[in-house]
């Protein structure tokens, strides 16, 4: 499979991991939006919203949950914009979610940087 995201899964490309588990890992954008922009994928590739199954789906919100309290706490960030795409507006066609950070002020930090502060309270 030529799926980026499964790739990562799999360890062939290197990722900026905040998180992970059985069903999902996190980790950073690498073409963030805002520092901090996260993306929660599952590990079983599934396309999107209508092939993921419920027990998944339901797992990848507890996180998004979780990740949004750590960017918050992490960065500051003053709101986190929660997007998940389908169809043509999906760039990589595995399902996933994003969590891009809103800053009044935002701070001009690297994804190095950015993962540095996040590991900070993890």
């Amino acid at each position: 499979m030529n799926c980026v995201f499964c790739k990562i899964m799999n360890g062939e490309i290197p990722s900026y991991t905040v998180y992970e588990d059985s069903v999902v890992k996190v980790f950073l954008d690498i073409h963030p939006t805002s520092p901090g922009h996260l993306l929660i994928v599952p590990k079983v590739h599934t396309l999107d919203i209508d092939t993921i199954d419920d027990h998944t789906l339901m797992h990848v919100m507890e996180i998004t949950k979780k990740m949004k309290k750590l960017l918050e706490n992490a960065l500051n960030a003053d709101g986190i914009s929660i997007q998940q795409n389908n169809g043509i507006s999906q760039e990589i066609k595995h399902y996933h979610v994003h969590l891009k950070p809103c800053y009044i002020n935002q701070p001009n930090l690297t994804v190095e940087e950015t993962f540095e502060k996040i590991k900070e309270f993890l």
